[in-house]
């Protein structure tokens, strides 16, 4: 199959920016497709068969438009263990395409000699290798076609495809934020470990949207998508070791949009992990050996001084830098050293510059102070004046906040969080 059917503007993004050699699918497809689901996969022999059967249970019209491009990798100092892991899972791979009747399930080989990741690269590379091949084998003619992320340990139900295609169809955001609940543990102390980790996470979510945040989406690798327009727009995938999914949704919100979708929920893996230095397996794998005080949650006063500041600037976006800087000291002085450390001063006067009317100004604001600026404020008002606390203290105030009656217990207010962001 040619390049000549691709788009220019995905065209140029591939010659600029794509993974490139020395990864190839596995053969080619002798068709494009409406979309493509794309699963990293580093030793996961015995779970990514359960995810490939689990995709197997939607429609199979569906099926036949979609690619399924699973990306074996490691890097070239994997342990023993996982390199056989890897080369039993490129065995078996054409059995479970045949076994769960999925036509178009191919593959790439970033695992074998040669063909492994470079030093200190992993699941953000992985990801951007098949997303970067999916592109070249999309149907471009009548829509703007899907790339949706998957891990290869993480659970779809068999409404999976049709709520993906039905959001993207009836909405004008690039990116989607698709609901998510882990799957239960396989023992109590892993099920309270992964419980408070995911609480953690909806909290965080629930502070921000309560700050007036545009960033109160959740950033969960397995439960993501885009259209192929707007992955090109936000420079494609990054290649980060961990994080990948926290800034690649942040930069596709900036150039696109970032809708929720609530129609169907993938599960993640409550399984504990040290590949990566965060995310939900090193969480619960730290809270098993050192207890669970090792993940604390941030104090409801920090979603409020960050709340503050965000309408402070909404209210007066024709105020000098000075001024908006003198009103960040009333706020909080923590918050007037990190905007001063920040360099906000002379971004505010640019900002100005470049955007004459008000809303064009806060939006390019925002995408100033995006999620990560948002995060590191919050990480040093945690740090300098409002340490972290346990959950019990931490998660009653916003939800009373947010109108609703805290449940006693940490489940509770889990459930609670998912009824709430629609993710049960």
């Amino acid at each position: 199959m040619t390049d000549a059917h691709l788009p220019s503007h995905v065209a140029s993004y591939l010659t600029k920016r794509a993974a490139g050699d020395p990864w190839r699918i596995n053969e080619v497809p002798s068709r494009t497709f409406s979309g493509a689901v794309v699963i990293p996969s580093l030793a996961e022999a015995a779970n990514l068969p359960l995810t490939l059967e689990s995709l197997s249970h939607n429609p199979s019209e569906l099926l036949d438009r979609f690619m399924i491009l699973i990306i074996v990798n490691q890097r070239a100092d994997a342990s023993e263990a996982e390199t056989a892991d890897n080369r039993e899972t490129v065995q078996m791979l054409p059995l479970w395409r045949r076994q769960y009747r999925l036509n178009n399930l191919f593959w790439v080989d970033a695992a074998s000699t040669g063909n492994e990741l470079p030093h200190k690269q992993g699941v953000g590379l992985a990801r951007k290798i098949g997303l970067d091949l999916a592109l070249t084998l999309l149907d471009y003619r009548d829509y703007d076609p899907l790339l949706i992320c998957l891990d290869a340990d993480t659970f779809v139900q068999p409404d999976y495809l049709t709520a993906i295609t039905r959001h993207f169809a009836n909405t004008t955001a690039g990116g989607v934020s698709i609901a998510y609940r882990h799957r239960p543990a396989t023992n109590e102390a892993g099920q309270s470990a992964v419980d408070r980790y995911e609480l953690f996470l909806r909290t965080y979510v629930l502070g921000l949207k309560l700050a007036g945040s545009p960033y109160a989406f959740h950033t969960v690798g397995s439960a993501m998508a885009c259209t192929a327009s707007a992955y090109v727009a936000s420079g494609g995938m990054n290649r980060r070791l961990a994080g990948e999914d926290f800034y690649f949704l942040q930069q596709v919100h900036k150039t696109s949009g970032v809708a929720s979708l609530t129609e169907t929920i993938v599960h993640p893996s409550p399984r504990s992990s040290h590949r990566v230095p965060f995310g939900t397996g090193r969480a619960v794998g730290d809270m098993l050996a050192e207890g669970e005080q090792r993940l604390l949650f941030y104090q409801p006063v920090v979603f409020l001084i960050v709340g503050e500041w965000l309408a402070c600037v909404a209210e007066n976006p024709g105020a000098e830098a000075a001024a908006l800087v003198a009103s960040a000291a009333h706020i909080s002085p923590v918050l007037h050293d990190f905007l001063e450390q920040a360099g906000f001063r002379g971004s505010w006067d640019n900002l100005k510059k470049n955007n004459r009317e008000s809303t064009k100004l806060i939006a390019a604001f925002h995408g100033w102070f995006d999620a990560f600026r948002t995060m590191r404020l919050i990480h040093e008002l945690s740090d300098r004046a409002h340490p972290r606390i346990a959950p019990e203290m931490a998660v009653a105030p916003l939800l009373v906040q947010a109108g609703q009656i805290s449940p006693d217990t940490v489940a509770g207010r889990l459930e609670l969080l998912r009824r709430m962001q629609n993710a049960c």
